[in-house]
């Protein structure tokens, strides 16, 4: 149960020295940009997808 448990604060501190080391300063940038508009696409797709259609089911 130990490995489970959700991470601190010095366990985020070496996550995110981690993740500078292994990409550095200028593509992180880079990373969260393609994230956040990856996150906006789902979004917008998840929003198009509730919408009723009252195309398709009206009858006349």
């Amino acid at each position: 149960m130990f490995l489970l448990s959700a991470p601190g604060g010095s366990e985020w501190i070496l996550i995110i020295l981690i993740v500078v080391l292994l990409f550095g300063g200028k593509k992180i940038p880079e990373l969260m940009r393609g994230l956040g508009k990856g996150i906006n696409e789902f979004k917008k797709a998840k929003d198009e997808d509730a919408e009723p259609s009252d195309n398709k089911t009206e009858k006349k």
